[in-house]
């Protein structure tokens, strides 16, 4: 029987902790630190995801037979390479690879050299020279991302001068989200989706497609956040296109990783536009989506230790299996957020609802479950379709009380619409 051990304190690494704990194959599961949630799966462990050194103690103390790591912060502080010089099989990038999310002008250099396509862009360590460039161009919107780590936060779509100044003041002057540069790139138009694979080398295992909601309020309108909610299948995406996509983006890019001498072994996560020119690339991510984790990964038929195992060790699987069911999650955000908000605030009645609660940042004190993040519980229900689940998740989230959250009520919107201006046309 196996013992691993599962890096980071999420909704995704609950959802990474949930598959693990029903695997035959897994005796125990450790969680570094985990959340309140984790715990009742799992023995969650006082360690920062990114202390490499004393991650790597435990792990041979415990010996630990896998490690799964969830965090781009940690794999960014090379947790992958540690483990895998002492041995120990790990699900996650090296530090090196890791750059395809942690470097946006990486990865940008990276499509244009293999011929993925994505937006066209430049990029930028000086502020001046970013702002004349952006007055040169004198297009709007405009995009302007940080290069480099940010939480989800990193991007500013400007949609004027002052706007395109204020933010480039922000990353390059400010150092809001630390020292480095700025990627500027043309707006692209189209409905954005989430494209996830397990890879290995060369081998690419698709996971179903997904699509989160970042923007805050209902309607798609506010500041973006780490994402408010998610659902998967998707009707506006063909099997055509989703072929396409795996072949011509995320095939290309595992091949054009090994031949830089940085191959992936983890998550490649595709986020993904359907412009009137194609699908395109927005951006690339090292690890597991959040929060489209959380309704993706609940589909897995295959045994989740098997599967992970393979692509810690390079061992070749003939398939991995998952269910035909549409999943809707919702998120329950604390009050302010993406902004200031107050922590340690009582939740009651999760016990209570029919389907998956996974915990994004919750705490437990006085054996009282309280708020301890912005994003604190995601609720997820499965359903035939998507419309199916969406009713189900926001019949059960009405269970979930506290005086300090808030969830938007338009999660799957996209899918609905789509599904209703199809039965429109065959209509006609």
């Amino acid at each position: 029987m196996k013992k691993v051990l599962v890096i980071g304190s999420g909704g995704r690494e609950h959802a990474i902790v949930y598959q693990l704990s029903r695997s035959k194959q897994v005796v125990q599961v450790f969680c570094a630190p985990g959340n309140a949630g984790i715990a009742q799966l799992a023995r969650c462990v006082d360690i920062r995801d990114t202390d490499v050194e004393a991650l790597l103690a435990f792990a041979k103390e415990e010996a630990i037979d896998l490690c799964v790591v969830g965090p781009e912060a940690a794999l960014a502080a090379g947790v992958a390479d540690k483990f895998r010089e002492a041995g120990i099989p790990v699900f996650g990038h090296t530090k090196a690879a890791t750059r395809i999310e942690s470097s946006k002008e990486f990865a940008k250099e990276l499509m244009a050299k293999y011929h993925v396509p994505t937006a066209a862009y430049r990029s930028f360590a000086d502020y001046e020279e970013a702002l004349a460039y952006v007055r040169e161009r004198n297009t709007y919107p405009a995009v302007l991302k940080y290069d480099g780590l940010a939480a989800g936060k990193g991007v500013v779509i400007a949609q004027n001068e002052t706007e395109a100044a204020e933010a480039l003041r922000d990353m390059l002057v400010g150092e809001a989200f630390g020292k480095g540069k700025v990627v500027i790139e043309d707006f692209l138009q189209g409905p954005e989706f989430s494209f996830m694979a397990f890879v290995d080398h060369h081998r690419v295992y698709p996971m179903p497609l997904s699509q989160d909601h970042k923007r805050v309020l209902d309607g798609d309108k506010g500041p973006n956040t780490g994402g408010m909610g998610a659902y998967t299948p998707l009707p506006f995406i063909s099997a055509e296109e989703e072929k396409w996509a795996q072949e011509h983006i995320l095939q290309v890019v595992a091949d054009a990783m090994v031949a830089e001498g940085n191959p992936l072994t983890g998550v490649l996560y595709g986020g993904l536009m359907k412009t009137p020119d194609g699908i395109k690339v927005i951006e690339f991510n090292a690890r597991f989506g959040d929060p489209e984790t959380e309704v993706v990964l609940p589909l897995i038929e295959s045994d989740a230790y098997t599967v992970f195992h393979a692509i810690a060790t390079g061992e070749a699987l003939d398939t991995i299996a998952w269910r035909k069911q549409a999943t809707v999650g919702v998120v329950l955000a604390s009050c302010g957020y993406p902004g200031a908000y107050t922590k340690g605030v009582a939740i009651t009645g999760v016990e209570d609802v029919d389907g998956l609660v996974l915990h994004m940042g919750t705490k437990r004190q006085d054996n009282q479950l309280m708020t301890n993040g912005g994003r604190v519980l995601m609720c997820i229900a499965e359903g035939d379709d998507v419309k199916q689940a969406q009713q189900k998740v926001y019949h059960e989230i009405r269970k979930i009380h506290c005086a300090n959250l808030f969830y938007r009520k338009d999660i799957a919107h996209w899918a609905i619409d789509s599904i209703n201006m199809s039965k429109k046309h065959r209509q006609k």
